[in-house]
């Protein structure tokens, strides 16, 4: 039986030669796909989670591998109704979630792995979205590097994406190259399956399952069709000569600027200097000269061009027409944006993009190098709405939720709110100017909150945890950090501050890699092997399963004396245990 990494690279390969796909239903009955999903999502805190029936991760066997397979085998596997729950959105609206069932998201994981290893060769370099190795900071980095003098941009939004994705059009799209009727009534299947919500069953007639682990790639195969049209007709039809004609006004004070200084005429060439240095080098309404680029993450597109106006309004009514046409998708005409480079803001992926332009500034040739460069930028408003909750009328407050954590935790909770966002801006040109406002806001309030809790003064504060910190750029930065020794255990340590805010202006150590391939099938060896020991209580190698709990602290709870397993999983720090399925029962009824 073929293993599953020998699997996923043949598939790579046929997609990679663009060969149809055929005969894959059968794959699915190759445990060792399982095996490498349960390796992938076993972990996850989803995993845990309900959907409309009791099962979850806890109990994984062979034995639930073998029921899939067998229902796979007489095309009877149906899949559940998700469980639907409602996410709060920033905008103050609620976003439907799915929660599949366990035997769901590990079949899903299976088709997901088979799908990508194929696909993910096809896909457009423009596309960033749920893709390995890639993210929102590859797409910045692309636009960054690459986008210079775009004059506007076209901000692309398409009216709920998701949720209507037509299933007929989709399951044609697959049609194309998969030739297996069994794998794609098994898609059906899924897309049809519908949700559960308030005990009521609804079906689906559009959109992919919102919360399926499937789902981003399914949108993907779906707007991939997109980024074809535009790579291989707006691109080609957009993209005209091979650099803008000089500007000739440009060139006539540049000969008089030389003219007269090798005559000794140095007034007049510095004169002409400064007027030729207001004015743009190359002609910025050269007929003869269009750029078009185009980047997409997910459902958010964003357009550069170097042309007129008219142009760019023609390129978003030809994109409207074929989603409408094509995937009958529709395109919000109130969101979907011209913006002017230099004038305005494009917002995209949490960012503010803006052409630079400043005659006055000068490099060390005493050139000007910032007009036409993208600066992304951290918009006022992110800031503003972070900064929010540390504001009490009009004044920095202390966190009163936080004052019954431990100093540790209070530390260690605002240091990772400001991390996550230091790290997302690390491509933003004023994020030391933007940052160190909200950073010294933070601040306040953390002390504060330290002070009100022992009931001191700010300045007690700093005198008991001030310290310096050197960080991994070589740099010694004021911080505060709490330090708790343990016994034979490295010290837990938390610190706030000693984050750099200087920009990454060399855009590298930003691409998202996945998990090596060797870390992941070490991990699929493992889980196999333990799949196939014996229970780690009573020593039994019948019907062997695998214990799961969320965390390791559920494992110490107050006022209860720990039982024989949690003793077990607390000593090797692991939330699974391998056991039979009688030690499982008498865990959960809390006998061992």
């Amino acid at each position: 039986m073929r293993n599953a990494r020998t699997i996923l690279g043949i598939i790579r390969k046929r997609g990679a030669e663009g060969k149809s796909l055929d005969q894959i239903y059968r794959m699915l009955f190759n445990p060792e796909l399982y095996i490498a999903a349960y390796a992938k999502i076993g972990s996850n805190k989803g995993a845990m989670t309900k959907g409309v029936t009791d099962e979850t991760v806890d109990g994984m066997s062979h034995k639930k591998i073998h029921d899939i397979i067998s229902l796979l085998r007489n095309e009877r596997y149906k899949f559940s109704p998700a469980r639907r729950i409602y996410i709060k959105k920033k905008n103050g609206k609620m976003r439907p979630l799915g929660l599949p069932t366990w035997s769901d998201k590990l079949l899903q994981e299976v088709m997901r792995m088979i799908l990508e290893a194929y696909y993910e060769p096809q896909f457009s370099q423009f596309s960033h979205g749920f893709r390995p190795q890639r993210g929102c900071h590859t797409a910045l980095t692309v636009i960054a590097k690459t986008w210079t003098a775009s004059t506007w941009f076209i901000e692309g939004d398409i009216k709920g994406c998701f949720d209507n994705i037509d299933h007929e059009i989709l399951l044609h799209i697959l049609r194309e190259q998969i030739k297996d009727n069994r794998f794609i009534r098994l898609i059906e299947k899924l897309l049809y399956s519908g949700y559960m919500e308030e005990w009521k069953c609804h079906k689906t007639w559009s959109g992919t399952p919102q919360g399926g682990i499937i789902s981003p790639l399914l949108s993907n195969i779906y707007l991939n069709k997109l980024d074809q049209y535009v790579e291989h007709v707006l691109l080609p039809k957009y993209n005209k000569g091979k650099s803008r004609a000089r500007n000739r006004e440009y060139e006539v004070q540049n000969g008089i600027e030389h003219y007269n200084r090798k005559r000794g005429r140095l007034d007049i060439s510095r004169a002409a200097r400064k007027k030729k240095q207001t004015l743009p080098s190359k002609d910025p309404f050269d007929p003869h000269y269009r750029r078009l680029r185009y980047v997409r993450y997910a459902d958010d597109f964003l357009l550069g061009f170097s042309g007129p106006k008219s142009e760019a309004e023609e390129i978003k009514k030809e994109i409207t027409l074929f989603l409408q046409n094509n995937l009958s998708l529709e395109v919000s005409q109130e969101k979907t944006l011209i913006t002017h480079g230099r004038t305005d803001k494009a917002r995209f992926l949490g960012y503010d993009i803006q052409v630079g332009q400043c005659d006055t500034f000068r490099n060390r040739k005493k050139r000007r190098s910032v007009n036409g460069d993208i600066r992304l930028l951290v918009p006022a408003d992110v800031v503003r709405e972070h900064s929010k909750r540390y504001f009490l009328k009009g004044r920095v407050r202390r966190r009163p939720e936080l004052l019954e954590e431990s100093d540790y935790t209070i530390v260690h909770n605002f240091q990772t709110r400001f991390r996550g966002l230091a790290n997302y801006y690390q491509l933003a040109c004023d994020r030391s100017k933007k940052l160190s406002r909200l950073k010294g806001i933070m601040e306040h309030s953390l002390m504060l909150t330290l002070a009100n809790k022992h009931k001191t003064w700010v300045s007690r504060i700093y005198q008991k945890y001030g310290t310096r910190c050197m960080m991994t750029n070589g740099k010694s930065y004021k911080c505060l950090q709490i330090r708790i020794d343990r016994v034979n255990k490295a010290p837990l340590t938390a610190t706030w501050g000693g984050i750099s805010l200087a920009r990454n202006k060399s855009y590298r150590n930003i691409v998202l890699v996945d998990e090596k391939d060797l870390l992941f099938y070490g991990r699929v060896e493992r889980l196999k092997a333990i799949l196939a020991s014996e229970c780690a209580i009573c020593g039994s190698t019948q019907n062997i399963q695998v214990h799961h709990i969320r965390a390791l602290k559920d494992l110490a709870k107050r006022g209860r004396t720990p039982t024989a397993s949690q003793r077990r999983m607390a000593a090797r720090r692991r939330k699974t245990l391998v056991v039979c399925h009688q030690c499982h029962v008498a865990i959960h009824q809390g006998k061992l």
